[in-house]
């Protein structure tokens, strides 16, 4: 066999492979554990929640939780990533609490307890629905105290409810710059990137946002690279913050962080409160 031949194999058999891909994508992408998969005893972690349910536009219901704070001096909306369910983000909630915010977290449909089955134009439509939720039914002031905060899948979600509605800041920690970029990091000889259906370009709305925006990034980030949240932060709108998490992977931004990792969210809530409201 040539080399000719050889290489007409090998280029054939990476097409079948990228076609491959492209029809999987959404299994690629979206990793959802349902009902009755994960920690649903909130309580365990001495967190006490309101169950929440709630509809999307196209009338798909959703489940979230509410967590209330006695003392809460703004309310957090957390657009959680591609994985598991809210359940999974118990322990961090735990550690939040101490920031006195009302926390509403809530799982994209196909997640947890939420009907129906995931994709971007869906996903997106939820996370209006959540922030619908919070203004039309808690009564939430969003210039005054709503705080949008997205993490990796998330923060594309945050970023697009940013682009649509009003909300004090806005929190991106571990975010990528678009869908393109990511196929080019995960698949770097294949050319994904150029014909999957999905966008998820953050980096297309973000100059437009002139919101408060703190942009969080563990520098050993092994699934979003770091590069990426620095590609998208330098793409922002004024005003902005860039926190290193020093030494932190994608999944354990708090627990490596610590003491100074709150302190830097707490800081930022409470700066851009005290700007609000002056």
């Amino acid at each position: 066999m040539s080399i000719l031949q050889t290489f007409g194999g090998v280029l054939a058999l990476l097409l079948l492979y990228a076609v491959f891909l492209v029809a999987c994508e959404d299994r690629i992408i979206y990793h959802p554990y349902k009902y009755p998969e994960g920690i649903w005893n909130p309580s365990s972690f001495d967190v006490q929640v309101e169950d929440v349910f709630f509809q999307s536009k196209d009338g798909t219901k959703l489940h979230g939780w509410y967590i209330p704070s006695a003392n809460a001096k703004a309310t957090l909306l957390w657009f959680h990533g591609n994985a598991g369910n809210l359940t999974h983000r118990l322990e961090n909630i735990k550690r939040l609490q101490h920031l006195n915010l009302n926390i509403f977290i809530f799982d994209y449909r196909g997640y947890g307890k939420s009907e129906g089955k995931p994709d971007e134009a869906g996903i997106y439509q939820d996370s209006q629905a959540a922030y619908d939720f919070l203004i039309q039914e808690k009564k939430v002031a969003p210039l005054k105290d709503l705080f949008l905060f997205g993490r990796s899948l998330g923060g594309i979600c945050a970023v697009e409810v940013a682009s649509r509605n009003e909300a004090a800041g806005l929190i991106l920690e571990s975010v990528f710059t678009s869908a393109k970029d990511m196929a080019g990091k995960v698949f770097p000889l294949l050319p994904i990137g150029w014909v999957i259906r999905s966008r998820f370009s953050a980096i297309e709305k973000v100059p437009g946002l002139k919101l408060p925006k703190l942009f969080l990034h563990g520098t050993e980030d092994e699934i979003v690279p770091y590069k990426l949240g620095r590609k998208l932060y330098e793409a922002a709108a004024q005003p902005k913050e860039f926190y290193d998490i020093e030494g932190a992977g994608h999944n354990d931004t708090y627990e490596v962080g610590g003491r100074e990792y709150f302190a830097a969210l707490n800081r930022f809530i409470t700066d851009t409160l005290k700007k609000n409201h002056t």
